[in-house]
């Protein structure tokens, strides 16, 4: 009985987010030091160095610690003037992984330096048994935080984390 008592005060502290069309989530509590190397795989790439980008494109995979993000493409933008990476554009099926939970977008942008990474598009993040979709998920590497907003639906199955 107190298992379904939790169960029922969960789904109405989980419905008032998604009234608001905002939901808080912790992305596994990752912690992320972004000024670890960046390896970046793929099938190919090419290299622009009017703008200061490249483009991987093909089976793409980054590894920052114990991030990993894949894509179909992930254009790589560098800081003015130096080889440090300012950003990350990932499009095309975009998928970001900690040791403990998945999300899953259209596109994503990681910021390096701020460490945030936001994703759009039919984003869907999973923590274990549970659930939750909306139109834009914004996770801070640096403190393992994030938001879902716009159209936010959250599923969980009662006693379970």
């Amino acid at each position: 009985m107190l298992t379904l008592f939790r169960a029922l005060i969960l789904v109405l502290i989980l419905a008032v987010p998604a009234t608001a069309q905002q939901a808080g989530v912790r992305f596994g509590g990752l912690t992320q030091d972004t000024t670890l190397p960046v390896e970046v795989t793929s099938d190919s790439l090419s290299v622009d160095q009017s703008d200061g980008s490249a483009i991987f494109t093909g089976n793409v995979l980054v590894k920052q610690g114990d991030m990993r993000m894949t894509a179909a493409t992930i254009r790589v933008e560098y800081a003015d003037g130096s080889q440090g990476i300012e950003r990350l554009h990932a499009s095309g099926g975009v998928t970001l992984v900690s040791p403990s939970d998945a999300a899953e977008a259209d596109d994503a942008v990681y910021d390096i330096e701020s460490g945030n990474v936001v994703m759009t598009g039919n984003v869907l993040m999973t923590q274990g048994a549970a659930a939750i979709s909306g139109n834009t998920l914004t996770v801070n590497l640096k403190d393992g935080t994030g938001t879902v907003t716009g159209n936010v639906k959250t599923i969980f199955t009662p006693g379970q984390n």
